[in-house]
């Protein structure tokens, strides 16, 4: 009997969103364009590059691929000996190859002359460009960068070790520091018992002679576990003390690092985190006996600065992708971004990614101009803490909505915003969770009032107009927190809101700023997206931050 031929199948596959690659990552972003456009001619066409890799597909394969083939402890090798390296996937190795030619872990320190004035904010748009391929490997890239300033309070360890962590070569091999083209630096501070309260801390160092101590103990989180050297803090007999502890001697020997595991993290999954043992670690006094707290604060810092810039941007890649998944899909026969209710979730999502943005380098300018101006110095002291918190505090929920926005296509791991989503929370809890952040800006608040004074006459100059009303109330909510602590995430966020309505409003952000000022100044209590009104175009904002790519 002869079979009649089946059916040919349709395999076509129609009204998916094709990937988002192949466009620039700075060029299409107007809002970090004006920001930087007082940037030299070399600054901006290295910003170009990084914006064309970050959307590039082969970019995108190597985050993918990062995350996917996870970091894996090797605690002894074949021989029984101990071993403690964590191996990675060549595409974490490519991926801090290419960072660390960009200059993300040294760039602030140098001493070219197409940055100067500018260094924290050209790095500020390279840092958060990057954030927007991914997160994982930043870590090291930041503690690296920020442990500089720490090693400040020992010029002579700052000489010696300066030069070889700023010569913008990746160096992966597990050697001695000595023998290594380029370094990187990590961290060790919070243990099991203490967490936040570094005071706590019980891990042990012993006088060894001249400036160098033994270190005993252990530590609960800490990153990067192949940095070559961290800053470690330890009780000496005059309380915590900072201290740099090699990974390996000169000998390339272990210097008493035992790996315990690596942590089975939500996200941030690209970057290896650990618990460690040390047994008798050689390690070297950075800053003053019992300084070990005042010692790391301009570290914290810095890494606070870096926390806000990635979360900025991945809640900038997380709405990309939203708005590219809009302007292609076609929903009960209309396509997705030309439904009312659709443009008001976006253009209300859009707001706060501009905020955040705008606020993040808005900080960045701080520090670089802090030498020279008392308010922008009054700025970094008082609005660091408030920009880490409300930057990194609504990174994971807006994350979330431009998930939605895509439904079931942004649940599955194949898409981006899993990933961006798993690693949304990360940058709030890292460098001092919500509470330690308002309690910082409540210790600010009752030792250097003059510090808001400054901070409040640069709000009011910026926003111009109905400025005053703003104002009072932020004087308001301070009076109230001194009398009680418990409201002092009301003061932060509010302190956050005004601030980045000031940024938008400076740089002449128009519709944008307005629509920010009457929803997050002058609006209800929101809970959700999509509470803009009909007076605000909505599309207008849409098309302005997230311009159609041809």
């Amino acid at each position: 009997m002869r079979r009649e031929p089946e059916a040919h199948l349709n395999h076509d596959v129609t009204n998916q969103t094709p990937p988002l690659s192949g466009g620039n990552a700075w060029r299409s972003d107007s809002l970090v364009m004006q920001l930087a456009q007082d940037f030299s001619e070399a600054a901006r066409k290295d910003i170009d590059q990084i914006g064309k890799f970050v959307l590039s597909a082969e970019a995108q394969d190597l985050a993918r691929l990062a995350n996917t083939e996870t970091p894996k402890l090797r605690t002894y090798d074949r021989q029984g000996r101990r071993a403690d390296q964590v191996e990675f996937h060549p595409a974490y190795h490519a991926l801090m190859r290419r960072s660390i030619a960009n200059g993300l872990h040294s760039s602030i320190w140098e001493n070219g002359e197409a940055e100067t004035g500018k260094r924290h904010q050209v790095r500020a748009v390279r840092f958060f460009l990057t954030a927007q391929l991914e997160d994982g490997h930043l870590c090291p890239l930041t503690m690296t960068s920020a442990s500089l300033a720490a090693l400040m309070a020992s010029p002579k360890l700052f000489r010696e070790w300066a030069p070889r962590v700023t010569t913008r070569k990746y160096d992966q091999s597990n050697r001695a520091p000595v023998d290594k083209t380029g370094l990187t630096l990590g961290m060790g501070m919070t243990e099991k018992q203490g967490g936040t309260d570094v005071r706590a801390n019980t891990t042990r160092a012993e006088r060894a002679g001249n400036n160098f101590y033994r270190i005993t103990g252990h530590k609960w989180f800490m990153s990067a576990p192949m940095s070559d050297a961290f800053l470690v803090l330890a009780q000496a007999q005059e309380g915590p003390s900072c201290f740099l502890v090699p990974r390996m001697l000169g000998d390339g020997k272990s210097n008493g690092f035992e790996f315990q595991r690596l942590k089975d993290k939500l996200g941030n999954r690209s970057n290896a985190s650990s618990e460690v043992e040390f047994d008798n670690a050689l390690g070297e006094l950075v800053g003053e006996p019992g300084g070990g707290v005042k010692t790391i604060m301009d570290m914290v810092t810095l890494t606070r600065l870096d926390c806000a810039l990635g979360s900025a941007g991945m809640m900038r890649a997380a709405l990309s992708e939203a708005v590219h998944h809009a302007r292609h899909r076609r929903v009960f026969g209309e396509v997705l971004i030309d439904q009312p209710l659709m443009q008001r979730v976006l253009a209300d999502m859009a707001l706060d990614v501009a905020a955040a943005t705008a606020l993040s380098i808005r900080l960045a300018r701080a520090f670089d101009e802090a030498a020279d101006d008392r308010g922008e110095a009054s700025f970094a002291r008082a609005m660091t803490p408030v920009v880490k918190y409300w930057v990194c505090k609504i990174a994971p929920g807006l994350t979330y909505e431009a998930m939605e926005c895509l439904g079931g296509n942004g649940y599955v791991e194949e898409a981006p915003l899993a990933r961006i989503y798993r690693e949304a929370p990360v940058n709030a809890i890292w460098e001092g969770s919500g509470n330690v952040m308002a309690l910082d800006v409540l210790r600010v608040l009752k030792r250097g009032p003059a510090l808001f004074d400054e901070v409040l006459a640069g709000i009011e100059r910026d926003m111009g107009e109905g400025s005053r009303g703003t104002t009072g109330v932020l004087r308001a909510a301070m009076n109230v927190a001194l009398e009680d602590e418990g409201s002092a995430r009301i003061l932060t966020e509010q302190l956050a809101l005004s601030a980045a309505a000031a940024e938008l409003r400076r740089i002449g952000a128009g519709r944008i700023a307005d629509a920010f000022i009457e929803t997050r100044l002058a609006g209800q209590w929101r809970t959700t997206y999509g509470m803009l009104d009909g007076r605000h175009d909505s599309r207008a904002i849409v098309d302005t931050l997230y311009p159609p790519i041809d």
